[in-house]
């Protein structure tokens, strides 16, 4: 059991606060730190540092082959690990970083095997929130970091998520309230001619092609016999502690199984756009929100809501694949033990 500090950095906009000074010192001695980033929160650690990498695995108990993504605060921090940068890659930094968008290249050997799982290629981005961003310039070294949970549940977008799922697990927690995209981020593979997106996340397809032009989608992005060039390639994640069940169709289809398993004595959770929850009756509803921004943005707290014992099967009504829509769907596919069309 280790001790976990935690700092409540959430009020306090001048971000210069003792807590980002502790945190970085802590980093650089070789310790885990949860943060928050503009997509969810983070499980950071030296990322030239083995042994402290290694701390990561353990705590969220992720498998060793699941490369993790190096978070810089700058541009020039950022070509300290890698290679070689394409122009196109160079244009997609000056267009979307800091911000969601993760890029796959050639690794220079900066950072240590177990970040890269002994890969040539890594990941790495550059958030855009103020505490990471004043994390990373005063630590001032590439962070590993995952999102911040227990390998296989629901990404953290809260310090308390983070705090359920690896008190104790982890040496501090930066509290800075809650995260924006509430997604994590598009990992795009920059080694090629043209650029293959490997994970959608918060910087969708039609964002990425009206810098580059064409963009490719990866066919394989659930290919689970091949060993993942980036996170959320291989091992089923986003789990609830609930079987998930995945609906398409109208309200009155999703409101037709509800009322199916209401007689077979199931307790129901609901997870739905504010429309699809007006439109439809069971026990207990949770609205996602009005579109698919707000949609993603509470996604994952709502997937934490419902717990074990309180319900025995969490409905959820599937969305459009259109912009981040491909990537909240991506996520619930991945959750989801049903898909029902």
């Amino acid at each position: 059991m280790i001790e976990t500090k935690r700092w409540n950095i959430k009020n306090d906009k001048t971000y210069n606060h003792q807590a980002i000074e502790d945190a970085a010192e802590r980093l650089k001695a070789g310790k885990t730190i949860a943060f928050p980033t503009e997509t969810v929160y983070g499980l950071g650690a030296d990322a030239t540092n083995e042994a402290a990498v290694a701390k990561i695995f353990k705590a969220k108990g992720r498998p060793q082959d699941n490369p993790l993504i190096a978070h810089v605060a700058t541009v020039e921090q950022l070509r300290r690990l890698v290679d070689d940068i394409p122009v196109y890659a160079v244009q997609l930094m000056e267009a979307f970083s800091p911000g969601p968008l993760t890029y796959i290249l050639p690794n220079n050997g900066t950072c240590a095997d177990n970040v890269t799982a002994g890969q040539t290629t890594i990941g790495v981005r550059i958030p855009d929130h103020p505490v990471a961003q004043a994390l990373l310039e005063r630590a001032d070294v590439p962070v590993a970091a995952p999102s911040a949970n227990l390998s296989g549940k629901p990404s953290p977008t809260l310090a308390d998520h983070v705090w359920a799922d690896l008190h104790g697990r982890i040496d501090g927690l930066l509290d800075g309230g809650p995260t924006g995209v509430g997604l994590e981020s598009t990992v795009i593979d920059c080694t090629q001619e043209i650029p293959i997106i490997l994970r959608p996340g918060g910087v969708t397809k039609e964002q990425l092609e009206e810098v580059v032009g064409t963009v490719m989608t990866d066919p394989g992005l659930a290919n689970e016999k091949e060993k993942p060039k980036s996170p959320g390639m291989k091992y089923r994640h986003y789990s609830p502690e609930v079987p998930l069940w995945l609906v398409g169709g109208k309200p009155e289809h999703i409101q037709t199984i509800i009322n199916k398993e209401k007689t077979r004595g199931n307790r129901l959770g609901i997870l739905a756009s504010e429309r699809t929850a007006g439109l439809i009756q069971a026990d207990e509803i949770i609205s996602l929100g009005t579109d698919i921004t707000e949609i993603a943005a509470h996604l994952y707290d709502g997937l934490r809501k419902f717990k074990q014992g309180d319900v025995d099967i969490i409905i959820c009504e599937a969305f459009s694949e259109d912009g981040i829509g491909q990537a909240v769907m991506n996520r619930l596919k991945k959750a989801a033990t049903e898909y029902i069309q």
